[in-house]
């Protein structure tokens, strides 16, 4: 098992399913910054790969998370909502596993066919290779980050069986994730109140934390609906709402109410016993 960070894991070695082409992956830091800095945009990936951050010895609590940066399902925001996301969990002995999932849509399919079926293999290759990583596999979450976050609420609701042909044994592992988190998630809200309708929630989704600013207008209902769904379907769901923060802040400071985000979720991991926090933290 490869664990070093500057060496990602091809998720499908014989190709991505349905990929009939192979893309020149780009990548680009040309656009808005973000808290003062630059964002590294990837676009053009058609052979999906994990990288591993791997939790510090001294730290590490035996849980990992899947990081799903977002970026309309066109794009990664591959630092603001990938990288950085991963060193915050390495602090907090969690180890990071950043998902560069199919990007751009593809023609003729759901904007998240090609994403989900690279999570699902994401979170079964982890898992299947549990004891490698020093991890437990019964403590394997998803984070997602706008797009990449309704890529994580796919993988939360879409996992009684894959939606590729399965590749190798870790296709026979269960791909659903442990918990899940969600940061300014997008498209998850329907018509008339409801949630999008590729979402199947029901009892069996994981314990899920959602986090949204009031001021994030195009995304707000995403959260609320979605909240609101998981609550019907009696899933144990939990969800900070903040005054300001807006769309894209991943973990940088924007002088926002929204920034103190990263404790909340450390809290909440904490009371689901997937991690550990010392006295005083």
């Amino acid at each position: 098992m490869v664990k070093a960070q500057d060496n990602p894991v091809l998720l499908f070695p014989q190709g991505a399913p349905g990929e009939t082409a192979v893309l020149t992956e780009k990548a680009s830091s040309d656009g808005n910054p973000v808290g003062g800095a630059p964002v590294l945009r990837i676009t053009d990936v058609s052979a999906p790969t994990v990288t591993v951050y791997q939790a510090p010895d001294e730290v590490a609590s035996g849980a990992a998370v899947i990081v799903c940066p977002g970026g309309g399902y066109n794009i990664l925001a591959y630092d603001l909502e990938g990288t950085e996301v991963c060193q915050w969990l390495n602090e907090m002995g969690v180890t990071a596993v950043l998902l560069k999932y199919r990007v751009p849509r593809r023609a003729g399919k759901e904007k998240h066919e090609a994403p989900l079926q690279d999570l699902q293999r994401a979170i079964g290759y982890v898992r299947a290779h549990a004891d490698e990583l020093n991890i437990d596999p019964a403590r394997i979450g998803v984070l997602g980050f706008s797009a990449g976050a309704h890529l994580a609420a796919m993988g939360s609701t879409h996992f009684n069986e894959r939606t590729y042909p399965a590749v190798d044994a870790a296709d026979r592992v269960s791909c659903r994730p442990d918990f899940c988190v969600l940061v300014y998630p997008a498209y998850l809200s329907g018509d008339r109140f409801r949630t999008a309708p590729e979402l199947n929630i029901n009892a069996s989704v994981p314990p899920t934390l959602i986090i949204q600013a009031e001021d994030d207008k195009q995304h707000i209902d995403s959260s609320l609906f979605y909240y609101y769904a998981l609550k019907e379907a009696n899933v144990s769901a939990a969800m900070h709402l903040y005054p300001t923060g807006g769309h894209g802040y991943g973990l940088r400071d924007t002088q926002c109410a929204v920034n103190e985000w990263p404790y909340r979720v450390e809290d909440w991991l904490n009371n689901l016993g997937i991690i550990e926090l010392s006295a005083g933290e």
